[in-house]
């Protein structure tokens, strides 16, 4: 059951290029597990996909930082329409 779960993350990261957090939150585990499944587990039961995986966590990696500055945008642009301001980032 755990090969079939680790190999099933590593297929959905892949496909995808979702992040940990967000394919715990689609196949319902928690993002320990998941992260535990896809750099520890995968590489000795599927090196090939393993190999794939760690690309895909790499770019992610990569591009966090640009994800947060987003983030951070909708944030405050959120705040300037309730409170009624007439200019709101875009």
């Amino acid at each position: 059951k755990i090969e079939e779960r680790v190999k099933v993350c590593g297929e959905y990261i892949v496909k995808t290029g979702c992040t940990v957090r967000m394919c715990a939150t689609a196949l319902g585990s928690s993002k320990s597990t998941v992260h535990k499944d896809v750099t520890e587990r995968l590489s000795s039961l599927d090196p090939e996909l393993w190999e794939q995986v760690k690309s895909v966590l790499e770019l992610n990696l990569k591009e966090r930082h640009l994800r947060g500055g987003d983030a951070t945008k909708r944030k405050y642009a959120e705040k300037k329409r309730d409170r009624g301001d007439e200019t709101i980032f875009s």
